[in-house]
């Protein structure tokens, strides 16, 4: 089992997205995605964004917001892949690029035109609807064959909710 986070930061109706390098091996290579990688020994996941955003871009994000978990099984050498999935809109710092790729502003209108995961698709319309989620994308060599997704919150209806008194006087 893999434990990995990916985070969308978000600035101006844009996105920062990730297109990976075309590296031997790398499942990835040549597609868009967010920011993010894989947990080291002891992180949290938050620990993990910070760091891989930072690591990927330059950018050091603040309190990244916990949007969702996503389930990958056998994704990559047979493994099965956890995701923690954020969004942050506080960061500082110099954008800059890494040995994996080239970190890109992409204007929200137009991330459904990158070369994405299939299931990626799914899951991002959640991000715009400030809605909590979990999910299941199932591939077989490279090709979403079936995802499940289940919509538990929206978080902009709990936030109202959580900010309403109790009680009047």
């Amino acid at each position: 089992m893999v434990l990995a986070t990916l985070c969308y930061v978000k600035k101006n109706r844009r996105t920062l997205m990730f297109r990976k390098s075309n590296r031997p091996g790398d499942i990835h290579a040549g597609k868009w995605n967010g920011l993010g990688g894989k947990f080291e020994p002891g992180e949290t996941p938050e620990e993990c964004i910070i760091r891989e955003v930072e690591e990927e871009s330059g950018l050091v994000i603040q309190n990244p917001s916990l949007r969702g978990v996503l389930t990958f099984p056998a994704f990559k050498n047979e493994e099965d892949w956890y995701v923690y999935v954020f969004v942050a809109r506080e960061f500082s710092g110099t954008l800059g690029s890494s040995e994996e790729g080239i970190p890109e502003w992409v204007e929200d209108a137009r991330l459904f035109e990158l070369n994405l995961w299939e299931g990626d698709r799914v899951f991002m319309k959640c991000l715009e609807d400030d809605q909590f989620f979990s999910g299941k994308f199932a591939y077989e060599s490279g090709k979403l064959v079936h995802h499940e997704l289940v919509i538990h919150h929206n978080l902009s209806s709990l936030r109202a909710l959580h900010n309403k008194p109790l009680m009047s006087s």
